[in-house]
């Protein structure tokens, strides 16, 4: 009969049957009287690979208890099916972790006995990492899609997915969706169907430790969470590069309208058109025509400056186009105004709150990478992006 507190060796591929002692001790049943003589349960855990579930099974009996802990103290919680004999977690091992297990079973007689035992998984040889937002805890506008940026490439999108859980205050109706990010990562966004509510509270947790992103991208090693809340004022920025005006609609309503000035019609000076989110209010900061291929036709110091795009987009204070404001289109591809007008609008919109741009020569539509430009497909063609589908 063997003894208890075995180490299952790493390399062995057939189940390991671990059987309790009879003789009593701490970690051991006690013996059993003539009343519960019977055979007892013979208890066998598989060591899995990583990414794989730990399962557990009692050859003639069942399982009354079984706990699988981590080297970290955390526990793989798990399912009993198969009346009751067999148990299998309902988290994947994790690679290079240790375990330790520790299995209650009955006996034919009814009697409990207690197997311990061990195994460890080997390490990773690429680990994959991300990076989330909105920031924890933020407050956002009600365009803000909930991001996840990966370091390595993810080929198994959808067994990624699976392990993304978004929940909302109000039962917010969403998809993931799949695109390349404008760094040209892989990047996975959850959109509402229409814009939050106002005051939604969103949580996400990414279970993805012991999850395999797949060839070349290497393996999640630990799980992410974060939160964020949804503005309690519902605003909208609409831009009519037309009329050369942006309007602030608060609640349903317009509130302010001033006069700007757009991207230079007929070349690489136009502007974006669509919905573009506001990524970041940035301040003052220095722009350089030369970053965005625009040659030496700018290098200056800008105010309010807040950013619509990766590829340099942004609505900030341009008094050196005044004369513009409201008459033409005259500037480098972003939305310029007063620096009264601009002071005002820094201190009034908050990330996320969407730009909704209009006009007739413009460069295209804002890609769904290129910041965050989500609200550009249809509900139909954004849920045809999630792995899922």
């Amino acid at each position: 009969m063997l003894r208890t507190g075995i180490r299952i060796p790493l390399f062995l591929l057939t189940a390991v049957a671990l059987t309790a002692c009879s003789a009593a001790t701490a970690d051991d049943a006690p013996p059993r009287s003539a009343a519960t003589k019977g055979a007892p349960a013979k208890v066998t855990v598989v060591p899995p690979a990583a990414g794989r579930p730990v399962s557990v099974t009692a050859n003639g009996g069942t399982l009354a208890r079984v706990k699988v802990v981590d080297k970290d103290g955390t526990e793989l919680t798990g399912r009993t099916g198969a009346g009751g004999s067999a148990w299998t977690s309902d988290r994947k091992a994790a690679p290079g972790t240790s375990y330790t297990v520790e299995v209650v079973a009955r006996g034919s007689g009814g009697a409990e006995s207690t197997s311990r035992s061990s195994f460890s998984t080997p390490g990773a040889d690429r680990v994959n990492k991300l990076s989330l937002a909105p920031g924890k805890n933020t407050t956002v506008g009600i365009a803000q899609p909930l991001s996840i940026v990966f370091d390595r490439p993810v080929a198994n999108k959808a067994d990624v997915e699976r392990q993304l859980k978004v929940t909302t205050s109000n039962g917010t109706e969403g998809s993931w969706g799949w695109l390349t990010d404008y760094s040209g990562k892989d990047r996975v966004d959850w959109r509402p169907k229409d814009y939050w509510k106002p005051g939604t509270r969103v949580t996400l947790e990414a279970t993805l430790d012991g999850t395999d992103s797949g060839r070349a991208g290497g393996w999640f090693v630990r799980d992410y969470r974060t939160a964020f809340t949804v503005d309690t004022t519902a605003r909208v920025i609409r831009v009519d590069l037309d009329r050369k005006k942006l309007s602030v609609v608060r609640n349903g309503r317009v509130v302010t309208t001033i006069p700007v000035s757009g991207g230079t019609p007929g070349g690489d000076k136009r502007s974006w058109r669509g919905t573009a989110v506001l990524m970041a209010k940035e301040g003052t900061i220095r722009m350089n025509s030369e970053t965005v291929g625009l040659g030496d036709a700018y290098d200056k110091l800008v105010d309010s400056s807040m950013r619509l795009t990766w590829s340099g987009m942004y609505a900030h204070a341009a008094p050196w186009n005044a004369a513009y404001f409201g008459r033409a289109n005259k500037s480098s591809g972003c939305i310029g105004m007063s620096d009264a007008d601009a002071s005002a609008l820094f201190a009034t919109v908050r990330p996320g709150d969407p730009f909704e741009i209009t006009g007739a020569d413009t460069k295209g539509v804002v890609a769904e990478g290129n910041g965050y430009g989500d609200w550009n497909l249809s509900w139909a063609d954004w849920r045809a992006k999630s792995a899922l589908r």
